[in-house]
């Protein structure tokens, strides 16, 4: 693609950067047949090409976003299929990440968008402010119906009413820690805790720790450590992110300069999307944030990565139970993990189908489904029909969002590493949950770190 950016705007290294994706997009419009907007919607403006041409055009004329770009962009779930599906390589992420943060500097949306915006940036990266809304969300669950669902408030807040739990995890928010290894110590990892994975699903954070401690890894929660930046990211607040994963890059190198570390283990595949482009994101950062912060992308892992380089082995019997696996977006597109998983799974002894459509996007990306539940809705049931088409006894993925979005179709819907933890000696995953209940929980005592 050809554009047109002077020498003085190519002076801005985000400029630069976007100049650079813009220009490796030949127009070949592949990205279009697994867009999942383009599919649902059928505008060539809610495709991954349409809204290049949106970005091409408002960063190059130096001028505010509209309304025109704020609608089509908001609508990208940016769930990365395009990157996956296009044979130029157009690195759409950086782009898309750029075009966002100019719509949050730029634009003034309507007063509910602001509003909503705010109190999610303000809540859900934080894990007690998210457990307390979920307290009150449970309370507003019967006023739901009451909601002017014409207007669009209306339709945001009873999506958030209709993704809040029926009932309120029972297992306590990771505590941070150093949690031993049991017998011969085979590796030192640092796992990133998160935000409203401990406010909706602390137990997939303690099968995590379970399971690597007694294959001989010991764990580490640093205190400092929090939110990875992704829900602030994507929103376009780009200061916020940063001072999250600033953050987040200090507590992991003071580990790994102590006590040392031979990975970062993240087991929500949307942080992880993020952490490893720690780099990228702070490649214009003085040193030696910035040496650092490469640093932490280098060392983060998936927490499917890791068990197999362990080389996981199961220690129960098959249990003979068939498994739906949905690929996460943030795993298969942005990460490019598609197989780990499934040979983890497998391995473990279940018998592991994947439905049609697996490379589209379930609706949930982070706030999406929040924000845009109109298509989120679309998005999900078409998800579920190709799930269920399989019969399985269960579904089993890797991100908390998918979790949550897919939970209450019929089909119990449990972390990866939370079977994987089981079928190796963990406590069984409850699999018959509640109608409404967003994750599976996992039963047994929460694991205690051995320092604090």
């Amino acid at each position: 693609m050809q554009t047109n950016f002077t020498p003085d705007q190519l002076r801005d290294p985000d400029l630069a950067a976007a100049n650079q994706v813009l220009r490796t997009c030949v127009h070949c419009g592949f990205c279009t047949a697994t867009c999942p907007t383009f599919r649902l919607l059928g505008d060539e403006l809610d495709s991954p090409r349409g809204r290049i041409y949106l970005i091409k055009d408002m960063l190059e004329a130096g001028r505010p976003a509209g309304e025109l770009e704020a609608k089509h962009i908001d609508r990208c779930l940016s769930c990365l299929s395009c990157m996956t599906t296009c044979p130029s390589g157009v690195h759409y992420m950086h782009l898309v990440d750029h075009a966002r943060t100019h719509i949050a500097r730029t634009f003034r949306r309507p007063w509910h968008e602001r509003a909503l915006r705010a109190v999610l940036a303000a809540v859900l990266p934080y894990p007690a402010r998210f457990r307390a809304a979920l307290r009150l969300a449970r309370l507003g669950r019967g006023l739901a119906r009451l909601l002017p669902t014409t207007h669009p408030l209306g339709q945001r807040v009873a999506a958030m009413l209709a993704l809040a739990p029926a009932r309120l995890p029972t297992e306590a928010a990771t505590a941070p820690g150093v949690y031993p290894a049991q017998g011969t110590r085979r590796g030192r990892v640092a796992l990133l805790a998160g935000c409203a994975q401990q406010a909706l699903a602390p137990e997939i954070n303690a099968a995590t720790i379970r399971l690597l401690t007694r294959m001989g890894v010991e764990v580490v929660v640093p205190a400092a450590a929090g939110c990875c930046g992704a829900l602030t990211h994507h929103m376009g607040l780009h200061d916020p992110a940063l001072a999250a994963a600033a953050a987040n890059i200090a507590a992991w190198c003071a580990e790994a300069d102590g006590a040392g570390l031979d990975a970062i283990v993240v087991n929500a595949s949307g942080c992880g999307t993020v952490v490893k482009d720690y780099g990228f994101m702070f490649r214009t950062a003085a040193e030696p944030l910035r040496a650092q912060a490469a640093r932490v992308a280098a060392l983060a892992v998936d927490i499917s990565e890791y068990l197999t380089r362990l080389d996981y082995a199961p220690s129960r019997p098959p249990p003979g139970l068939r498994v739906a696996y949905h690929a996460a977006c943030s795993l298969q597109h942005g990460q490019q993990i598609t197989e780990e998983p499934k040979g983890l799974l497998t391995r473990a002894g279940f018998t592991v189908v994947e439905p049609a459509e697996a490379f589209l996007c379930c609706g949930s990306a982070g706030t999406y489904n929040l924000m845009q539940p109109e298509i989120a809705g679309r998005l999900r049931a078409r998800k579920l029909e190709t799930l269920g088409a399989l019969t399985p006894d269960l579904i089993a993925a890797g991100n908390i969002g998918c979790i949550t979005q897919l939970a209450g179709g019929g089909v119990p819907v449990v972390h990866t590493v939370a079977l994987l933890d089981w079928m190796a000696g963990g406590p069984a995953p409850e699999m018959g949950g509640v109608a409404g209940a967003p994750v599976a929980t996992v039963a047994g005592a929460r694991p205690e770190p051995g320092r604090v």
